[in-house]
């Protein structure tokens, strides 16, 4: 697995590491490449949740019409008004996480809403995932990458069905 760097171009996603650090959250306007809308029938308590336990900002709300949610770049939740899905549906959203925000994001939403979170999981991509239950039904992934040691059975499963993963080291990892 290689590092990727483009010079017009740098990730918010962390190099994979156990330490690795959650870049800030990102305050700036810009057109947005991908967001989610999720309809609610109460704004208020849908925002509470998503601040509170999953860990976004409030950019910006219109009252009445919407909140739009925001953790790192890219990561971009509008809340607006509508019906509470009936259940969750098959698709979800992921929204990538570092190791340590995992677990605190699990007993954050837990005590918000009991019941609303499965795993954490490790996961044969090599991340360890969070699933949540958000109030309107919709299905968030916390997902955060693990370092891979290079000569250990994750690397070679990965070798397997045709990744390169190289023999050394990633530098960060």
């Amino acid at each position: 697995m290689t590092e990727f760097t483009s010079s017009s171009y740098t990730s918010p996603v962390p190099v994979p590491a156990l330490d690795a650090v959650a870049p800030e959250v990102h305050r700036g306007i810009y057109g947005m490449p991908m967001y989610l809308s999720v309809p609610t029938p109460d704004l208020d308590a849908s925002r509470d949740f998503w601040i509170r336990g999953l860990g976004f900002i409030d950019l910006f709300s219109i009252p009445g019409r919407l909140t739009h949610l925001r953790r790192w770049a890219f990561q971009d939740v509008l809340l607006v008004p509508g019906e509470r899905a009936r259940q969750a549906p098959a698709t979800s959203l992921g929204v990538a996480c570092v190791p340590s925000q995992i677990e605190e994001i699990a007993a954050r939403c837990e005590a918000l809403l009991p019941g609303c979170t499965g795993g954490p999981r490790e996961m044969p991509w090599n991340s360890v995932e969070l699933t949540v239950t958000t109030p309107e039904n919709a299905r968030i992934v916390l997902t955060a990458a693990r370092p891979l040691d290079p000569s250990g059975l994750q690397a070679a499963a990965l070798r397997e069905v045709g990744f390169d993963v190289p023999a050394a080291a990633v530098s960060g990892a």
